[in-house]
């Protein structure tokens, strides 16, 4: 894999094969080096939690971003936890205003239909150290918004008043934020710890994101019963949930309603740019064939509830022609294993031979000196922390066998030692 990687233009595709181990990652990594924004569409969710790790040891200046699944099943009868909303709102945030270069995504998730980037247009803004503002006002935006009014806040989309200070947890955000303000004008901004409720440090701006992946206010729940008209037959008002929004409260699982809640909504692909290089990880087809036969199946195991009519699948989720339709624009790489024989020849790695260590053997590392004594080019091991690594040195040392430590993928790249060390959460090995 020392050649650079070529990315096909718009509308057409290519294939990198022989993906052994871990070398998708560093070949998502040679990718992202043409300048062009990648979105990474996996087989399953594990896969782009890793990619997303690997990714970050062997690109560190990339600013790459996973964005999570909502870990719910269809039509559950529960809410996602606040902290995935908070990060899948802030990733698509970032993809909206160029400051993703790697976008990582199961297939699930790319299925689901998402808010409008309008939606996140209007209730994303910003407050500035020195700025005006009207209190009653930013708590009406808040409002708005889907933040909610406590006492003392501890999570993400939570706010609250006490005096000239303002408590708030933006959607997105790592950290809550202590505004302090002079008559009308934002004097200070801090951080502050949820449990000790002390301030940290100061800021000079704060990013506000909405609480919810659909707004909250009047007119979008006014939408909503239009919508749950249209979509049930019967008299709503029998109807708990639609009580419930009619009445301002949107209970558990109330994001399978959606779409209800606008005009139309977004897919994914809405929300990247042009010039966006879409890759395809694993089988991605089978997957989405999977989803499919589940959601159906829950599909018809819960639509009888009275209380709760479901909307049927296709309003949630997109089908399999709908999204390869949706990604044809695209410039598409497919990132395979070696399944298929004809693949071999444009291998772009190896597997590893065995490499275990023997204990019952008068060396237990006669494997992998077998295997140095053979290879001709640089070999690097990974250990998972600092404390591993300085005992698989001290192992190593014990048999013979001196690596060079070296810090970060960059040294290695740079190194000509034939064997080094690094900490590196990389999960499988490769040639």
């Amino acid at each position: 894999m020392s050649s650079l990687l070529s990315l096909p233009p718009s509308g057409q595709r290519t294939r990198i094969a022989g993906l052994h181990g871990s070398a998708d990652a560093l070949a998502l990594a040679r990718l992202s080096g043409s300048g062009r924004a990648l979105t990474v569409i996996t087989a399953t969710a594990a896969d782009a939690q890793r990619l997303l790790e690997e990714l970050r040891y062997f690109a560190p200046s990339l600013r790459s971003h996973l964005l999570p699944d909502w870990e719910t099943l269809p039509y559950d009868n529960f809410s996602p936890h606040q902290d995935l909303v908070s990060e899948r709102l802030a990733t698509l945030y970032q993809v909206v205003h160029g400051a993703c270069d790697v976008l990582l995504v199961p297939v699930t998730t790319a299925l689901y239909r998402l808010p409008p980037p309008q939606f996140l247009a209007a209730y994303s803004f910003f407050l500035k150290q020195g700025e005006a503002i009207e209190p009653e006002a930013l708590r009406r935006q808040l409002t708005m918004a889907g933040y909610s009014h406590v006492s003392q806040v501890v999570s993400p989309g939570e706010y609250s008043y006490r005096g000239g200070l303002i408590d708030l947890f933006p959607m997105g955000s790592a950290v809550p934020y202590r505004i302090d303000l002079l008559d009308n004008e934002v004097e200070t901004v801090r951080t502050f710890d949820v449990d000790t409720q002390r301030s940290i440090y100061k800021v000079k701006e704060v990013r506000l994101l909405p609480a919810r992946e659909f707004p909250t206010d009047e007119e979008a729940r006014t939408r909503f019963r239009g919508n749950f008209r249209t979509a049930f037959e019967g008299d709503p008002s029998k109807r708990q949930i639609y009580k419930d929004v009619s009445n301002g409260t949107f209970p558990a699982g109330i994001e399978y309603y959606l779409p209800l809640f606008f005009d139309a909504t977004a897919i994914l692909p809405d929300y990247l740019p042009a010039d966006t290089v879409v890759c395809l990880h694993g089988e991605v087809g089978t997957t989405i064939d999977d989803f499919w036969r589940d959601t159906r199946a829950r599909y018809e195991l819960l639509r009888g509830d009275r209380d709760r009519p479901l909307l049927p699948p296709a309003e949630l989720f997109l089908l399999a022609d709908q999204f390869f339709g949706a990604i044809k624009p695209f410039a598409r790489v497919e990132l395979r294993g070696n399944a298929d024989p004809a693949d071999a020849q444009d291998a772009r790695s190896a597997p590893l031979p065995p490499l275990q260590v023997d204990r019952r053997a008068d060396n237990p590392l006669h494997r992998l000196a077998d295997f140095l004594a053979s290879h001709t080019g640089c070999t690097l091991l990974c250990a998972e922390t600092l404390g591993r690594r300085e005992t698989l040195l001290q192992y190593l040392t014990q048999h013979g066998l001196t690596p060079v430590l070296h810090d970060t993928y960059a040294q290695v790249e740079h190194a000509r030692d034939a064997l080094m060390l690094t900490v590196a959460p990389i999960a499988n090995g490769f040639i």
